[in-house]
């Protein structure tokens, strides 16, 4: 296991971490990973600091991401309440951690399927890996419980996956040789009622040093 890198093996000795039985993809649940209060507190810090969401290889469909984002300053206590659960769940070397973001999704937003790493030869690779290289894991944290739609769908592998207060769901964006899974597109589905709050870490095979 690289210093980027978490695994099966420790995300299992986990309580309550239970895994998608599909051999196509390392995909993980772990309900309850964050209480109430602290999503409460970053519920409030991603409406104080939201802006439209962005794409690395956007291409020409301006509807493909469509919620908006918040880029967390890591000096907030509730950001290091978070780094700090995330770091005893993973055992990742926070040194290769992206920032902290965090997503609203109004009624009829979405983000359509995707896989969340780069791809070779794309036209952010070089801009993209140079420095930090490919991301290896992604966890991703759900706010609250969203009225109507706003699942995750992981096509490839038959599964979806609703909100709900506190969820996390993570993955390996790898197969064991480097190469990107593509098994792990997901879709965020366009929420039908209400609002959806979800927070996204993502580490790198390098050190972040943006």
């Amino acid at each position: 296991m690289g210093p980027g890198e978490s695994s099966a093996e420790r995300l299992l000795a986990c309580d309550g971490v239970q895994r998608v039985p599909n051999d196509k993809v390392e995909l993980f649940q772990l309900r309850n990973f964050l209480p109430p209060d602290l999503c409460a507190e970053l519920i409030e810090l991603i409406e104080q600091d939201r802006r439209p969401s962005t794409l690395a290889d956007a291409g020409e469909d301006r509807y493909f991401r469509t919620s908006e984002t918040c880029d967390f300053d890591a000096a907030i206590p509730a950001v290091q309440r978070l780094e700090h659960l995330l770091e005893a769940l993973n055992g990742i070397d926070a040194a290769h951690g992206e920032p902290v973001q965090g997503q609203r999704y109004a009624v009829g937003q979405e983000f359509k399927a995707h896989c969340d790493y780069f791809n070779p030869g794309g036209a952010d690779w070089t801009k993209y890996c140079s420095i930090a290289g490919q991301r290896t894991w992604t966890f991703m944290i759900y706010l609250n419980d969203v009225e109507a739609g706003g699942a995750t769908r992981f096509k490839a592998v038959g599964k979806m996956f609703q909100p709900e207060t506190g969820k996390l769901l993570c993955w390996n964006n790898r197969y064991p040789d480097g190469r990107g899974n593509p098994n792990t597109i997901h879709h965020g589905m366009k929420v039908r009622k209400g609002l959806k709050y979800v927070i996204t870490k993502w580490y790198r095979e390098k050190p972040w040093g943006w």
